[in-house]
């Protein structure tokens, strides 16, 4: 029987391991998640935990609950890949081997690598982040009583899972200001190593007036050196500064420390792949999906499905002796929240940055692209149920893998 070992029971590490236990015979092949413990965490929710619209309840689920019957789950900390031999090192010694290796371990923010960032007197005080559930929590019971002051929303360096989050941040926390009636004792500024808002010209554009129409402040190019939590200000290399009450940081976000261990990983210890196939660069056996990769496409949940679904194709090929045809585009797309209660939509690839339009059905949308609707917003809020009962059962969505260039203002690239 032959072996494929995932790593990682999180968004792309699931719905790799459902799809594959579909497609591939029982009797002859086996698939196996590794994760440390059974919290399956719906990452998008972190955000709107700061600002109570979700509970802490409702973004964490049970890991094996929506792994399939056929899907083996073993509890462990991942010490090391050691790809000459094919196994898995768990810290408690236990050794598993394989055919087949899927990275799905991550990315993770990671404070200590900018000095000053994690300093205990400060961190979840007046420095906070919202990229982890601990961070997220806190960061609810900091907003709560907060009565106002300087927040500083702070991107230490791309990449970051969800790129646009930050920019919902700032849209929401505007929103939630006003809704408590101390907006004006609020002074919001958005510091970015961008720039611009974003990375792309005209959706950076559409974001930067959104920005300023909120009366929020944009500090771009800022390359933070260091957090001074006792002074209360950030500090690039330039020496510019940026003072704060509350800073809500995004980290460094980093791939697993044992992928390092491994030798598997870059300087950010994400896996070097083929950016169309996602397979290692250095051993044909291994792969790595969702966030764990180095390819230039966003790390969100919408490219993980995207791309475990040419993995899928490419991985049937591949066992069957042939060579694999399909290529992953770097297709994303993405719902940004702007506060109330409407939000926009992008939709992108490698070659093609957001555009507006309409969204999935050509001139029909409904979906406005780069546009504030309601209806965006209630996408942006059905997806969690999406996420959970389509998404991590490795169901089918009616919305194609590959970017479309269908309803979307294609006269803007050429007006480039």
């Amino acid at each position: 029987m032959k072996k494929v070992l995932i790593l990682g029971g999180g968004t792309a590490g699931t719905m790799a391991a459902n799809k594959l236990s579909k497609a591939l015979s029982p009797a002859d092949w086996s698939v196996t998640v590794i994760d440390v413990d059974d919290n399956h965490r719906y990452q998008p929710g972190f955000l709107f935990l700061p600002f109570g619209t979700y509970k802490p309840a409702q973004v964490t689920k049970s890991r094996r609950k929506y792994l399939s019957k056929g899907v083996s789950l073993v509890y462990g900390e991942i010490d090391k890949v050691e790809p000459a031999d094919n196994s898995v090192l768990l810290t408690d010694g236990q050794r598993l081997t394989y055919d087949y290796l899927i990275v799905a371990t991550g990315v993770t923010p990671r404070p200590d690598q900018t000095p000053g960032m994690d300093d205990e007197a400060e961190w979840h005080k007046s420095v906070h982040e919202f990229y982890s559930y601990e961070g997220s929590v806190a960061l609810a019971e900091k907003l709560r009583t907060w009565t106002g002051g300087k927040l500083v929303i702070h991107i230490t360096e791309m990449p970051i899972k969800c790129p646009v989050a930050p920019l919902e941040f700032a849209f929401l926390a505007d929103a939630f200001f006003k809704d408590k009636g101390i907006r004006d004792a609020v002074d919001i500024t958005y510091v970015t190593p961008l720039d611009a808002a974003f990375t792309k010209p005209i959706a950076a554009q559409a974001f930067g007036t959104t920005l300023e129409e909120k009366g929020i402040t944009v500090v771009p190019d800022f390359m933070i050196e260091s957090v001074d939590a006792e002074a209360k200000k950030i500090v690039a290399y330039d020496e510019t500064e940026v003072p704060f009450d509350l800073l809500v940081t995004i980290p460094l976000n980093m791939g697993a420390d044992c992928i390092a261990r491994s030798g598997l990983g870059n300087d950010l210890n994400l896996v070097p792949v083929d950016k169309f196939t996602q397979q290692s660069k250095a051993h044909a056996n291994i792969f790595a999906l969702g966030d764990s990769n180095d390819i230039p496409a966003s790390k969100a949940g919408s490219v993980a499905h995207f791309k475990v679904d040419i993995f899928l194709e490419n991985f049937l090929q591949l066992i069957a002796g042939s060579d694999m045809t399909h290529k992953f585009d770097g297709h994303a797309n993405c719902f940004i929240e702007t506060g109330g209660g409407k939000a926009m939509l992008i939709d992108f690839n490698y070659d093609t940055e957001p555009l507006p339009g309409k969204f999935p059905y050509g001139s029909l949308g409904p979906m406005g692209l780069l546009k504030e609707t309601h209806l965006n917003h209630f996408g942006k809020l059905a997806f969690r149920w999406v996420y959970w009962n389509m998404l991590m059962p490795g169901r089918p969505l009616p919305i194609s893998t590959l970017m479309s260039l269908s309803g979307k203002r294609t006269d803007l690239i050429a007006a480039k």
